[in-house]
């Protein structure tokens, strides 16, 4: 089965540990859930995008975790 993981970026694309350690989930849909729940608290804890991996292949990203005004 696949494992759908969050890498952790700042905006320059380095990576740095997440404010709220994710689980591994077994949907995108769940991955994302949970990331529409976190997303502040990564935020504030140092992450400025993140990019969404199905094993090891990128699925999508980098996706901004700041707000954005519209």
């Amino acid at each position: 089965m696949a494992a759908w993981t969050w890498r952790f970026e700042k905006a320059d694309g380095t990576e740095v540990p997440p404010a709220v350690q994710p689980e591994e989930f077994t949907t995108q849909g769940d991955a994302e859930s949970w990331i529409g729940e976190q997303w502040k608290e990564l935020l504030e804890g140092g992450a400025d995008q993140v990019r969404l991996f199905e094993d090891a292949t990128e699925i999508y990203g980098p996706m901004s975790l700041h707000a954005t005004d519209s």
